[in-house]
């Protein structure tokens, strides 16, 4: 791409003469990443719905062998990576330290004189809506519920393991998830706001890569976004179809069952439909601020009408107890296991939980990352890593301790009446404590239904246009393309929850798992080359980031094909290309 010295400037006027004071705005940051070949485009659009479809079909014509293919993967996932899972969460907490305390922190998302666009409610809202609103709502009291009774590393006190459950729900939903987030987000920030990169996975790995190797693993890592976040989409669409359903049931009566499912799927695929073809960039930041004060409406009521006494000291003795432990819990790996062959991942621990919800979020990554990646230009690194990972972990341990210890203390109570709810339906487990507090109980199942629409459809709202920019970028996606990615998340979680019969939940799990682990390596190989340009950042490099976020629309800046990192400094005046080009 390039402009010889007789081009008019590409922004300007036709009334003005090329005048540049008629020029448009220029949109930061200036491209200055790959066009993709119109073949690879192709095959990055045609071959996920095809992959789609062929999934279907052999689910449908073999629902058994399918369902047995499903679980021997999810085995030997669990059974030879559990390791890897392990050391890639402890990796991008190792890597979010680094970037908090060293000099790269320092670095300005979108140059030194960006803006942020957002306040920090709004942003902290819009973080937690997308990234684990519904996760956390879906597992805030079935995981405390079903872990005690059996939980690793943390001693059981005179409560039993209640203590630990509440504390590897901590785990599994803080700190370390949020880093694993974290990491990728910054990735695709710093490829996409400062080096004028597409917000894709591929401009932020590929670079690492042999030349001649880029453009077909440019491809293949696209592919592999693409179908890790329809799988993680569709895995948080069963678990918001059940426990939306679940929670109509608490206050009507109404029995969920299959067709109830189906139904809240296909209305929450039709208001998501809505969305894609309105745009959704005005009205998120609004809606996920709602969801924030709802969401803080429901943990206050638990807290003043239910057992406050015993949320106040469990909330005390688990933050202790989730500190003291946090690195054996990080490194626990059942190595014992490792001596033997696994003959099902219902063996292993690990294969239920940490596993598990390790590659939940791997699978969430690319469209969580991706989205906040979007919302965080005019911040500091150390400012993003903080706001991504301390503040939200701080939110998670507060609604899991209060809710969760609501759901130990009416379990008790109740004879264990919540564990018994929980074993009949996970989803149904928030549902029942909320009936069990006392004089607002009524009022909190309605709202916590309302919570379960709102979170997913943001959710799945960002999620979409960061898929459709994916396929897309550099131009724009348009809604037809977006519906089209809607009604693919709809079909893959119908299908999941078809093939699941009453073992719904664990094969919407593995599914996760299943996209998850190829990906995986795609985003350590992304995290390297992170690394790599940061400590590759020189004072050239700094100039490079002020050109690409130079609003001055009277200058062009044009990729040199010859030399990757060069560019052409291209100034109009009265629409006449002036100054040399210069090598940066």
């Amino acid at each position: 791409m390039s402009l010889d010295k007789t081009t008019p400037h590409p922004a300007a006027s036709a009334e003005g003469d090329n005048d540049p004071k008629f020029a448009a705005p220029v949109e930061l940051p200036r491209f200055m990443g790959r066009h993709i070949p119109p073949l690879d485009r192709l095959l990055i659009r045609v071959i996920p719905p095809v992959l789609i479809v062929g999934v279907i079909i052999w689910v449908l014509a073999n629902p058994a062998e399918a369902a047995a293919a499903i679980s021997e993967m999810r085995t030997f996932v669990t059974g030879k990576f559990t390791w890897l899972f392990i050391l890639y969460s402890v990796f991008t907490v190792v890597v979010c330290i680094w970037l908090a305390t060293s000099k790269v922190g320092k670095v300005r998302l979108g140059g030194p004189n960006a803006k942020p666009q957002h306040s920090k409610f709004a942003w902290y809202s819009m973080l937690f809506a997308c990234g684990q609103g519904i996760g956390l709502i879906f597992w805030s009291v079935a995981e405390p519920i079903m872990l005690r009774d059996e939980n690793p590393v943390i001693p059981a006190g005179p409560s039993g393991g209640a203590e630990g459950a509440i504390v590897w729900t901590y785990f599994h939903w803080g700190l370390t998830a949020w880093a694993m987030y974290c990491v990728v987000a910054v990735c695709l920030a710093y490829s996409h706001h400062n080096l004028g990169k597409t917000l894709t996975f591929r401009e932020a790995t590929v670079d690492i890569l042999p030349r001649w190797s880029r453009r077909g693993a440019g491809v293949v890592i696209e592919l592999l976004a693409i179908i890790a976040t329809v799988l993680g989409l569709a895995t948080s669409f069963g678990f918001a179809a059940m426990q939306f359903s679940s929670g109509i049931t608490s206050f009507t009566g109404i029995v969920a069952s299959p067709m109830m499912w189906f139904m809240v799927i296909l209305v929450f695929a039709g208001i998501t439909s809505v969305s894609a073809i309105v745009g959704i960039n005005k009205g998120m930041a609004r809606i996920s601020s709602v969801n924030s004060i709802l969401s803080i409406a429901l943990v206050l009521a638990v807290l003043v009408f239910g057992p406050t006494l015993f949320i106040i000291s469990n909330m005390s003795q688990t933050f202790g107890s989730f500190m003291a432990n946090f690195v054996d819990m990080s490194m626990w790996t059942d190595s014992g296991l490792a001596a033997t062959t696994l003959e099902s991942w219902q063996d292993s621990w690990n294969g239920w939980w940490t596993v598990f919800i390790w590659c939940w979020v791997i699978a969430f990554s690319p469209f969580v990352a991706g989205f906040i990646a979007r919302i965080s230009r005019g911040r500091t690194i150390r400012e993003f890593v903080l706001g991504v990972t301390v503040i939200p972990t701080l939110i998670v341990m507060v609604w899991v301790a209060v809710i969760g210890s609501a759901a130990i203390f009416y379990d008790d109570k109740s004879d264990r009446g919540i564990s018994a709810a929980v074993a009949v339906d996970t989803s149904a487990g928030l549902f029942a404590m909320l009936d069990a507090v006392p004089v607002v109980g009524t009022i909190l199942l309605v709202v916590a239904t309302i919570l379960v629409a709102t979170y997913y459809v943001t959710s799945l709202d960002s999620g979409i246009y960061a898929l459709s920019e994916f396929v897309s970028a550099p131009h724009k996606s348009g809604p037809v393309f977006r519906v089209v990615l809607v009604l693919s998340v709809g079909t893959v979680t119908t299908v999941l929850l078809t093939l699941g019969g009453t073992a719904v939940v664990d094969t919407v799990q593995t599914g996760t798992i299943i996209g998850a682990f190829p990906f995986s390596f795609v985003i350590i190989l992304m995290i390297v080359n992170l690394i790599r340009r940061l400590l590759k950042r020189d004072k050239a490099i700094r100039q490079l980031e002020k050109f690409i976020n130079d609003p001055d629309p009277t200058l062009v800046f044009v990729p040199d094909p010859r030399e990757e990192g060069a560019i052409r400094r291209v100034a109009f005046e009265g629409g006449k290309e002036t100054g040399l080009p210069e090598k940066n």
